[in-house]
């Protein structure tokens, strides 16, 4: 995917319209900010890049899904504050995103200043990819950089509409997540292997279908552990199972062993009485002899000791869902060993999928510590599978 990137485009003293992704977890309070402020920091780069060559930053995002109406949680004013703290230059929010009064307070910009449009999810027009929307958006600038890779799966007015209208190209971001995350497509180092965890195979099918092929291992945790279990004969106690995607996995499992990928599933489980952060009784047992009733909450020490130890022997890492109910405190364990296994590799390339994967990899700290922690959690996976992203297919070749 050879798309222009921002070192060849011409920004030098220009109004640039740059698509952040933004949309950090606001309902856990402002002051919360901080601790999830991962999309932020990854956009620092291009924001940087553009105050280096005197250009007017104009940044655009949404934040949560106010329905095309402006809800006053959900400005983006706070995350302005947060922004001119990690970058240490003032941030002017603005009290709309579209406008003659932007017009003229963008027109009224000096270089190297940087303001935040209000959030774009307030008018209809921006989900709806409606042009005139995009053309009023477009009107400010002088040229537009892709730097929401986390939305870049979204025909919007500002991921597909703007980059017709502007002289475009991706932002830093987005460059570094393409080529990443390409890297278990194109000729990754070997062994190359892919863990994937969280609540369902559903979620999974097409990335499964467009990996395994290109794989030498493939770890199983979560959720999807306990279907890809019972697809093997194996009693999972209370827990859910895809009863529709159970032939899926048997053909997964038919497939690696066919083409001689080695497939890791667990050997012991944790398990709880029921479904909760502070259940009962919490016991650790065989994937052989898991109680009735009971629910496969997280791998087990076992189980999680063996995994990092063979993807220690991995050179290029895929990482995509948590392998327990990692947000349950009690449930955490067997992701926080995998994650700490594969930070401490030296050498390996390891690449964490978006969503839940990047915030358990945040919380424990270890983000720096990651080849790559995409900020895109559907666009990462829709890029996984194979398919053409709106956001990007919308910028001109290189």
């Amino acid at each position: 995917m050879s798309k222009r990137t921002l070192a060849q485009l011409d920004v030098d003293g220009k109004t640039v319209l740059v698509r952040v992704d933004f949309n950090v977890p606001i309902e856990q309070g402002v002051e919360a900010i901080a601790n999830y402020d991962q999309r932020l920091r990854a956009t620092l780069p291009t924001i940087e890049y553009l105050l280096e060559r005197r250009a007017k930053i104009v940044l655009c995002s949404h934040l949560g899904r106010p329905g095309g109406q402006v809800d006053e949680s959900l400005r983006l004013a706070p995350v302005g504050t947060r922004l001119d703290v990690l970058l240490g230059h003032e941030v002017y929010s603005l009290s709309d995103c579209v406008g003659p009064d932007v017009a003229d307070t963008v027109s009224r910009m000096s270089s190297g200043e940087i303001a935040l449009l209000e959030n774009l999810r307030f008018h209809r027009g921006e989900e709806a990819n409606d042009d005139a929307f995009a053309r009023e958006l477009a009107s400010i600038a002088d040229c537009f950089v892709m730097d929401a890779f986390a939305v870049a799966h979204r025909a919007h007015a500002s991921t597909v509409g703007v980059p017709r209208l502007l002289p475009s190209a991706m932002g830093l971001l987005t460059q570094r997540e393409i080529e990443s995350l390409g890297l278990a497509l194109g000729e990754p180092r070997r062994p190359l292997a892919a863990l994937m965890g969280g609540a369902k195979v559903s979620d999974k099918i097409l990335v499964l279908e467009n990996l395994l092929p290109r794989l030498d291992h493939l770890f199983i945790g979560g959720g999807m552990a306990t279907t890809f279990l019972a697809a093997t004969g194996k009693s999972v106690g209370a827990s859910a199972v895809e009863e529709d995607r159970l032939d899926f996995a048997r053909e997964v499992l038919s497939r690696a062993e066919r083409d001689g990928v080695s497939v890791h599933l667990p050997d012991d489980v944790v398990v709880a009485d029921e479904f909760a952060a502070q259940p009962r009784s919490i016991e650790t047992a065989s994937v052989d002899d898991v109680p009735g009733g009971w629910y496969i909450m997280d791998v087990g020490e076992v189980t999680a000791s063996r995994y990092a130890a063979q993807l220690a022997a991995c050179q290029t890492i895929l990482w995509n869902g948590p392998m327990g109910v990692f947000e349950m405190e009690r449930f955490s364990a067997g992701t926080r060993t995998v994650a700490d296994s594969i930070a401490s590799l030296t050498g390996a390339t390891t690449v964490v999928g978006g969503g839940s994967t990047a915030e358990a990899v945040e919380s424990l700290g270890l983000m720096d510590r990651m080849t790559h922690v995409s900020t895109g959690g559907g666009a990462s996976l829709e890029f996984l599978e194979g398919r053409d992203l709106p956001g990007i297919t919308a910028l001109p070749d290189a």
